[in-house]
């Protein structure tokens, strides 16, 4: 069980992360990561509404007839997506501002559809939410990593504007460099930034890869 789930994560971090494998949700994906904080809020988000998706889509899926089930997911979706958008409204008011239109759009985030129709409509409650957690946690991770690679290059800090999710004063967070790269605060940085992540994933796997074959092959040679 532990190794299974570990394989679970390392699926929804790396292997399948639906970003940066599967290529879904580059919409909120390239237009929120400016800063740290706002990749961190929608990436939850993103995660708690593929959470409890893929629990009710698999918890109904005997009655959802398959003629009208992308329908019904969608409007599962933006039934729990509606609820969020409260949530954020109500206890996170700045934030809500900041990320503005795109909280919503998560009902149009195709990771989650596709999460729906390919696992949670053909797996257990549990296992649907376990998908849900891993897939989300994986999502956001990459919102983070490319938010806070932006905010470095872009404005030069690491974790400024906390406020938005803790309150109190502004936070301006850490420092290190006066100004930065405009380019990366801009729309044309978001595509610079993910497709880096992209090269760099692939690099790393074809070098273990490449590993993995000079292994194999050294028994043969020892044997001869």
């Amino acid at each position: 069980m532990p190794t299974s789930l570990t394989n679970r994560f390392k699926d929804g971090l790396w292997r399948e992360n639906p970003g940066l494998v599967q290529l879904l949700g580059l919409c909120p994906l390239l237009a929120v990561t400016g800063t740290f904080v706002n990749g961190l809020g929608l990436g939850v988000a993103t995660m708690m509404v593929l959470m409890a998706s893929n629990a009710l889509v698999s918890a109904t899926r005997r009655w959802i007839q398959p003629e009208i089930r992308i329908p019904i997911y969608v409007l599962i979706i933006a039934s729990l997506v509606t609820c969020i958008e409260l949530i954020f409204k109500a206890w996170f008011p700045a934030l809500d501002r900041t990320l503005g239109i795109f909280i919503p759009l998560i009902v149009t985030n195709c990771a989650i559809v596709a999460r729906a129709e390919i696992f949670a409509s053909r797996n257990t409650v549990a296992s649907s939410i376990l998908d849900g957690l891993v897939m989300g946690t994986g999502f956001a991770c990459l919102l983070m990593a490319i938010g806070a690679f932006r905010e470095l290059l872009g404005q030069g800090s690491i974790f400024s504007r906390m406020d938005l999710l803790l309150g109190g004063e502004p936070v301006l967070g850490i420092i290190l460099t006066d100004g930065g790269w405009l380019l990366m605060v801009l729309p044309p940085g978001a595509f610079f930034s993910l497709a880096l992540a992209i090269a760099a994933k692939n690099a790393i796997d074809r070098r273990r890869r490449e590993k993995r074959g000079t292994l194999s092959r050294r028994p043969r040679l020892l044997n001869r």
